[in-house]
C-alpha cells in the first residue's frame, strides 16, 4: 500500500475512534486502538489538526476551516467546537436539554475547583449557606470527587475531576482565569490560595 494510502487510512480510523469517545484519548490508547505505532498516530493527529483548521502542514490556507477542532485537553485528544460557534450549539443544546447546573451548584463548584481539597463544612462557611445536596449533585455528575477523609476531623474532603477538566476544555486547573480580579476590591490580588 503506497505510503500516502496509509496515512489516509490512519487518518480515517482516528476520525471514526475519536468521533464516538466520549473523553480525551492519549496517543498510546489511540494508537493501540487502530493497531499502529504510536509515532505514526502522532502524525496522524497533527495531519488532522491542520486539516480541521484549514490549513497546510506549513500553515497555509489549504482548504475549509471546519466549525469543530481537534484539540489536546486532559492528556488526550478529543473533539471541541470551535469558540465562534459557541453560542450557536449552546442555545441548540439548552433547547434540547435544558438540565444545567443551579447558580448554587456552580458557585459551589466554583469553591471547590479554587480551594481544593476542600471539605464540605468549609465550602458551607465560605458560601455561606448548606451545600449538602449541591456536593451530592455534583458528585452525581462526577465533576467532584472524594479526595481524602481527613484523620482528625473525619472530614471528607473534595477536588475536581477530570470529567470538569474536559468540560471546561482545560488540561489543568493552573489554566482557570485568575478569581482575584472578578471580586470587589480585587484589582490588587489576594493571597496566593486562590488563583
Amino acid at each position: 500500500m503506497p505510503e500516502r494510502d496509509t496515512d489516509n487510512a490512519i487518518d480515517r480510523a482516528l476520525e471514526a475512534v475519536l468521533l464516538v469517545a466520549d473523553e480525551p484519548q492519549g496517543l498510546v490508547h489511540l494508537a493501540t486502538a487502530v493497531g499502529r505505532p504510536v509515532e505514526q498516530v502522532a502524525a496522524a493527529v497533527a495531519r488532522l489538526v491542520n486539516d480541521y483548521d484549514g490549513v497546510d502542514t506549513a500553515g497555509n490556507p489549504a482548504g475549509v476551516r471546519r466549525g469543530f477542532e481537534l484539540r489536546e485537553v486532559g492528556g488526550g485528544w478529543r473533539f471541541y467546537v470551535r469558540a465562534e460557534y459557541d453560542t450557536v450549539v449552546a442555545d441548540f443544546v439548552m433547547t434540547q436539554n435544558p438540565s444545567k447546573l443551579s447558580q448554587a451548584a456552580l458557585e459551589t463548584l466554583a469553591v471547590i475547583a479554587y480551594k481544593q481539597p476542600i471539605s464540605r463544612g468549609s465550602v458551607a462557611s465560605i458560601r455561606a449557606v448548606n451545600v449538602d445536596s449541591v456536593v451530592r449533585t455534583l458528585l452525581g455528575r462526577g465533576l467532584i470527587t472524594e479526595a481524602f477523609t481527613d484523620s482528625e476531623t473525619g472530614a471528607i474532603n473534595y477536588a475536581t475531576t477530570d470529567l470538569l477538566l474536559t468540560q471546561l476544555g482545560l488540561n489543568s486547573l493552573d489554566e482557570l482565569p485568575p478569581i482575584s480580579p472578578l471580586l470587589e476590591d480585587g484589582a490588587e490580588g489576594f493571597s496566593h490560595d486562590l488563583r
